[in-house]
């Protein structure tokens, strides 16, 4: 086999998820070499080198990338921070080494304000009603106080507030959601105006999909859809997450959606590829430049936002049925000849496990806690068994967890997730969920709702009232 040498740059499980696809070519002996947020169990096993950058400074990336440059044929990134940063504009200057992911000016997930007039300009049938408060706009916080409670009565309270520079899923506020009352709203608004724009728009009702699409520069080629987690609890209550885990069915779109649905999602994100790309190729749209949460409302769908990178724990759901070499994916969009990828036709479900200060688990089921398990290391055999049972049904990718003198700890954010996959979304969940069941230590603690019948049920009659309005 033709022996490639792959830089991942990797933070949590969805970099994991990347360096297994990596590993289990059958086409090419990859040696990995690995830039990472911590010492990860999963990566410190497979990469030839694996370093912890902290900060994934960009860099300290290309110094790694330049010790390297010999031996690697070509990069991928899937952490935003670097991304947004630059990390592909500088590591291309310096080295040899092509990267997949968007360079700096294509990472349009680096403002959300810019994706709004983007897309006001672009597709505004997709874009909700917003406004945008810039400090420098006003003379005195005063002024921007009484012009938000204005834009408040317009829209009758029921907004989303946005701050401008990516928090990780975390920095959004919805009405009914996040705070009832102006005052909860206003220290909300306050706490990201402080640190410059923040957009309030129109809360949108409907069902959410996670639309992603791989791109060469010349096309995309549309993921099927996932559908992501995002609150902390079941019954979709508690504080925003980066994500408790997803489900993909069977087909390329979810049960909730239409034929139609997803036809109109690939219609919008063209138009914004379009636009970006220019008249025949734009290589720096190279990677993952569309990861759009749609809103479906029963009329047109609407886009929450754009992330320039894949999702996690949505490309999770896609990499262990991917049918195509990933290898050979990304020669393809180096190539600029990416025009299909197949994969499986199995649904899969991701779920997560997380320690008990993530997600305010510690704050709200503070009797759940167990100290001495809490420092405990996490372990991972009973649930690696599972393998043998499932074979490639099940995968399991540590994300925020650290090796110290052998033995895996978890860290502050998500610790790991568990793939399930099956011929349908029941039997997927069940594989997660059992994997998930046999993990010990840590305190960990995760959504038992994710996919779940009830939920999917409740989803599609929801769209059915929706459309039938």
């Amino acid at each position: 086999m033709e022996k490639i040498g792959i830089l991942v740059v990797c933070y949590g499980s969805r970099g994991v998820a990347m360096v297994d696809a990596f590993h289990r070519s059958e086409n090419y002996d990859a040696e990995i070499y690995i830039a990472d947020k911590q010492r990860n169990p999963f990566n410190a096993e497979k990469a030839e080198e694996h370093v912890v950058i902290t900060d994934l400074g960009v860099e300290k990336i290309c110094r790694f990338a330049k010790k390297h440059e010999k031996r690697v044929d070509f990069g991928i990134v899937g952490a935003e921070k670097p991304i947004i940063n630059g990390v592909r504009d500088l590591i291309e200057a310096e080295t040899n080494i092509p990267l997949i992911c968007p360079t700096k000016e294509c990472a349009i997930e680096g403002s959300k304000v810019a994706q709004r007039h983007l897309f006001e300009e672009v597709v505004p049938e997709a874009n909700p009603r917003f406004k945008i408060f810039h400090p420098k706009d006003y003379s005195s916080l005063h002024k921007a106080k009484k012009e938000l409670h204005r834009w408040l009565d317009e829209l009758e309270n029921k907004v989303a507030v946005k701050p401008d520079r990516p928090a990780a899923g975390k920095g959004v506020g919805v009405w009914g959601d996040h705070f009832n009352s102006r005052k909860q709203l206003l220290e909300h608004f306050l706490s990201n105006y402080e640190h410059g724009p923040v957009i309030v728009e129109e809360r949108i009702t409907g069902e959410e999909s996670s639309f992603q699409a791989l791109c060469d520069g010349k096309h995309i080629v549309p993921l099927p859809e996932t559908r992501d987690y995002k609150r902390a609890f079941d019954g979709d209550r508690g504080p925003n997450t980066g994500g408790m885990g997803s489900y993909k069915a069977m087909g390329d779109w979810l049960p909730f959606m239409t034929q139609a649905d997803r036809e109109k999602e690939i219609e919008v994100v063209t138009k914004v590829f379009r636009r970006l790309r220019g008249r025949s190729s734009n290589p720096g749209l190279r990677g993952v430049p569309f990861y759009d949460a749609f809103v479906h409302t029963g009329g047109e769908p609407k886009i929450l936002e754009n992330n320039s990178r894949p999702g996690d724990p949505e490309i999770q759901n896609l990499l262990p049925i991917l049918k195509d070499d990933l290898i050979d994916v990304c020669f393809r969009i180096l190539d600029g000849n990416l025009t299909r990828v197949d994969f499986e036709r199995k649904a899969t479900v991701v779920t997560y496990k997380a320690p008990p200060n993530y997600g305010e688990f510690n704050k709200v089921f503070p009797q759940r806690l167990n100290l001495e398990e809490i420092a405990s290391p996490v372990d991972l055999s009973r649930a690696r068994k599972l393998t043998e049972k499932y074979k490639d049904d099940i995968r399991i990718y540590p994300g925020s967890m650290e090796l110290r003198n052998g033995r895996a700890y978890a860290l502050a954010s998500r610790t790991l997730c568990v793939v399930g996959a099956g011929d349908d979304i029941d039997t997927a969940r069940r594989v997660s969920l059992e994997g998930i069941r046999a993990i010990r230590g840590g305190s960990l603690w995760h959504r038992s709702d994710i996919a779940s019948r009830e939920h999917v049920t409740k989803s599609v009659e929801h769209m059915k009232a929706l459309r039938s309005s």
